[in-house]
């Protein structure tokens, strides 16, 4: 694990991480959705030259089953280069990987050979549980100093939610990140300024108010997260807290701009109580922080024939944003919306003021939008990933397992496909990518061999 110069895959910005060589291998998270055998890593061969390109070509199997694999980031990454915490010394080389729903992480191996990862260490609940006090391991991100994760709340499926630090070389739990979180009780993604020593958070809900699907009386009481948080990094003290409204349910995808001199980023909400419409919000910096809507997306009329029982009563499809993802240059942000089954990319080149370019439909609860080597589909665009050039936008179509059944109850068969991105604007399939997987599985998120547009962050303009 230890390099005498630095891994060839960090880069000291966003701007030279653009000049990237392509990636050759994506790696995804494969979900058993009864439960009863392990959840798997996979593999998929990204190389267009290859003549298994479009295929999974490799799955690890975890040792345990009903882990409920979902996020997972690498160990390190250009966060590496800072200057204030520099260790040049580490490599992007392991897979972390949580268990969501078990609270079990897995050390995964991809440098002996990227085609076949392998598990060299398991961190069990127990020592989460006893070292950080919080469970349900969620995102990851590899900071200057360690790894962060982000964990939906405590031991007993209540909160606090919060953050813990893993270590980067040993992987052990050094324990919680808060010296003192205010008011901050719910939790979900974090995103960092590195250049400001600040931290923003968003929220979803207790494991308790989750686990078992989303429910309607917590959803219309407006319990679930609507605010976003703000936190002094180095002194891991909460600053402020921004409130959007209770209207606004479920807080949860952030992405900061990648330019670490620039002060805003974009928070997505996945429902409106008011009109079953989505929204992006633009966090900023304007003597104080501030949020504001940029982006609405409408719902989708529908007869309540075709929604599931969750949403028959609203004769609307909810677009619900599920996952966004912004390009290195700050340029494009992806929004992924599950529920009407569309991708879509808005030019936030001003981001007080974004303008939709492209648009894929794939899915959805009532089209079935199809891809040309499948056919209709169901399901819809989730996790999002794009490539560190910009020009390859990744997405799979499995969300949580408990809100699958509530959104699409006759089972969701698993896909992962490509859109090629223009420099200019514009968005376009890919007709010939498409992975599916069998029944009883699966796919959420995609990371990308040499790192992608979501899993670094950058000191350095």
């Amino acid at each position: 694990m230890k390099n005498w110069t630095p891994d060839p895959t960090f880069y000291p910005s966003a701007r030279l991480a653009m000049r990237a060589p392509p990636e050759g291998l994506g790696y995804v998270a494969i979900l058993n959705v009864a439960g009863d055998v392990p959840d798997e890593l996979g593999v998929v061969d990204l190389d267009q030259r290859s003549s298994t390109y479009g295929s999974l070509i490799g799955r690890t199997r975890m040792p345990n089953a009903g882990d409920e694999l979902h996020h997972f980031g690498w160990n390190a990454c250009s966060t590496a280069l800072c200057p204030y915490a520099p260790h040049p010394h580490v490599e992007r080389r392991y897979l972390i990987v949580p268990g969501l729903r078990s609270t079990r992480i897995h050390i995964i191996d991809t440098k002996p050979d990227p085609h076949s990862p392998t598990i060299v260490k398991v961190i069990e609940p127990a020592e989460v549980h006893a070292r950080a006090g919080y469970s349900r391991p969620h995102t990851l991100h590899c900071g200057p100093e360690g790894i962060y994760v982000s964990a939906l709340g405590a031991p007993d499926g209540d909160g606090p939610g919060g953050l813990f630090m893993l270590d980067h070389d040993s992987f052990d739990v050094l324990g919680r990140w808060e010296i003192d979180r205010g008011p901050q009780y719910l939790a979900y993604d974090f995103a960092w300024h590195l250049g400001h020593d600040v931290q923003l958070t968003s929220e979803w809900g207790t494991p308790n108010m989750i686990e078992n699907g989303l429910v309607p009386e917590l959803l219309l009481g407006a319990k679930y997260g609507h605010q976003l948080h703000v936190w002094d990094l180095r002194r891991r003290r909460h600053l402020q807290a921004i409130d959007l409204g209770p209207e606004n349910q479920l807080v949860l995808e952030l992405r900061q701009a990648r330019d670490p001199t620039k002060k805003y980023g974009f928070a997505g909400v996945v429902i409106s109580l008011k009109d079953l419409s989505a929204s992006v919000w633009l966090w900023y910096h304007e003597d104080t922080w501030k949020a504001k809507k940029v982006i609405e997306i409408p719902a989708e009329p529908a007869e309540a024939d075709e929604l599931p029982p969750l949403l028959k009563g609203f004769k609307a499809v909810p677009p619900l944003i599920a996952d966004i993802n912004l390009s290195l240059d700050d340029r494009f942000l992806y929004v992924s919306c599950w529920g009407t089954g569309e991708i879509r990319q808005y030019d936030v080149s001003d981001p007080q003021q974004p303008r939709l370019t492209g648009s894929v439909r794939l899915g959805g609860i009532v089209k079935h939008s199809p891809h040309p080597a499948s056919g209709p589909l169901n399901g819809g665009p989730q996790m999002v990933e794009v490539s560190r050039d910009g020009r390859r936008v990744y997405f799979t179509n499995g969300l949580y397992r408990a809100w699958d059944q509530q959104f699409y109850p006759e089972g969701i068969k698993g896909w992962m496909v490509k859109c090629d991105a223009n420099p200019a604007g514009g968005l376009e399939l890919d007709p010939e990518f498409y992975v599916p997987i069998e029944e009883g599985y699966r796919m959420h998120q995609v990371r990308l061999q040499g790192g992608d547009s979501s899993s670094d962050t950058f000191c350095y303009p």
